[in-house]
């Protein structure tokens, strides 16, 4: 096993999606319509527009771990004074992957990212599984969050 790192080109753009489907499913949600259109179309105007970055492992041809991050601009405030936010997502490594420090080098590298693009904090919504990552890194948890749904 011979691992490297890339960004996230069109090229892989089909796999990428895939895997964020199998970490959707792996979290458990429940799948009742066919996402493939909707993520292409974002991923395809966020990584043109530069709002969207993607890091992955690779295992020579195969990807074997993604992680990205979607910059957003809310009004500023305190605890991030330029308004500038990260948010984490797709953070997915392919099981027998696991537990090699693959998450932790995908999450540095767009945590980087996030940090030339100028943003002041990152956030995330973590799965169970990827709570102690995160902790580890140093996120701190926020029971702050809620959603509405439409």
């Amino acid at each position: 096993m011979s691992i490297y790192y890339k960004r996230l080109t069109e090229t892989e753009l089909d796999d990428f999606i895939m895997l964020r489907i199998n970490q959707l499913r792996e979290e458990g949600a429940t799948e009742d319509i066919d996402l493939i259109p909707t993520l292409k179309d974002y991923y395809n105007r966020h990584m043109t527009d530069g709002t969207f970055v993607s890091w992955l492992a690779m295992d020579r041809e195969k990807i074997v771990g993604t992680s990205g991050m979607s910059f957003v601009e809310k009004p500023p405030y305190f605890g991030c004074p330029n308004g500038r936010i990260g948010l984490l997502s797709s953070m997915y490594t392919v099981k027998d992957y696991r537990r090699k420090g693959i998450a932790k080098e995908l999450l540095t590298k767009v945590v980087n990212e996030a940090k030339e693009y100028g943003c002041g904090a990152v956030q995330i919504t973590a799965s169970d599984m990827g709570m102690l990552l995160y902790s580890d890194f140093g996120f701190i948890k926020n029971n702050n969050f809620m959603q509405y749904n439409l």
